[in-house]
């Protein structure tokens, strides 16, 4: 081969590297299926552990009932471990994971029985960390957090406001978007969002960003987002195409850095519903790899 056509065969093999790269980073929405998570039933709702780097998640049938929480380590050379339920688990529907920042505290809902009374309405519980690390006895949040109505998706936001949805008289629809956040006495006050986020439909579940500038929003199936406006949040967006398909959205979490969005998409497919991260700009390591 001369140099010359040498010369071109390298220009042509760059050109096309380039092309492949330049093809792969278009897509800003990818699936990720971890060895040992994934399975014919509906993984979502996904809660990485700040402390440990264990995996939370909901895992439910395929038409998205029976919710229960379970936990995976990750095992030193060998991946994900068998999802079990956590140490806190109770009876009843549990679903709806999220860590706080440094790792002291998960929020959940649960239907679990409370003083021997089996409950049917899901409401909102969190669960904190013993000094020696261990979870311990997992408390319902207080009135007016909870209701007689369903709660769901407790999300703390940075500036201390706790988000969640719920179906409770005096929203604008269905289910609304509310927050919560206790004054200098202790007692806890409740909002509604208002319209800008809620309409007479469904919205479900509110994710504030890391920095508390933006707000994902899951409304009838679909992923919106807020921006903040002063002390509330402009008018609902709906996320690119990409991210909203014919199937549902749902169970949204940031990375720590805000830049990647990891949510659960009902693929109306044999694996049922299957995680799918949404990257916005530079290329992130996230979700964490297992094995490390």
């Amino acid at each position: 081969m001369s140099r010359r056509n040498a010369r071109a065969a390298v220009v042509v093999w760059l050109t096309g590297f380039t092309a492949i790269v330049t093809a792969a980073s278009a897509d800003p929405v990818t699936i990720w299926k971890p060895a040992g998570i994934s399975s014919s039933q509906f993984e979502s709702h996904a809660a990485f552990d700040p402390r440990t780097g264990d995996f939370y998640f909901v895992r439910s049938s395929p038409d998205f009932s029976g919710w229960r929480i379970l936990v995976s380590h990750c095992r030193k050379g060998e991946g994900w471990s068998a999802p079990v339920p956590p140490a806190f688990a109770g009876d009843g529907v549990e679903a709806d994971p999220y860590f706080t920042r440094d790792g002291d505290t998960l929020y959940f809902i649960s239907t679990r029985s409370t003083d021997g009374v089996k409950r049917k309405d899901l409401d909102l519980w969190r669960v904190d960390r013993t000094a020696g690390g261990a979870w311990g006895t997992p408390r319902r949040l207080p009135e007016p957090l909870n209701s007689k109505s369903t709660e769901w998706f407790p999300r703390p936001s940075p500036d201390g406001w706790l988000y969640f949805g719920s179906n409770r008289p005096g929203g604008l629809g269905g289910n609304d978007i509310w927050r919560g956040r206790a004054g200098p006495d202790g007692v806890w006050r409740v909002e509604n969002l208002g319209p800008g986020i809620n309409t007479a439909g469904d919205e479900y579940e509110a994710l504030p960003s890391p920095d508390g500038d933006r707000l994902i929003v899951m409304a009838d199936g679909d992923l919106y987002e807020s921006r903040r406006d002063g002390e509330g949040w402009s008018p609902r967006v709906k996320l690119p195409p990409e991210v909203n398909s014919a199937g549902m959205e749902v169970g949204a979490v940031f990375s720590p850095s805000g830049r990647s969005i990891l949510f659960s998409r009902d693929t109306k497919g044999p694996d049922s519903g299957e995680f799918f991260v949404y990257r916005e700009g530079d290329p992130e390591p996230w979700p964490p790899q297992c094995p490390r």
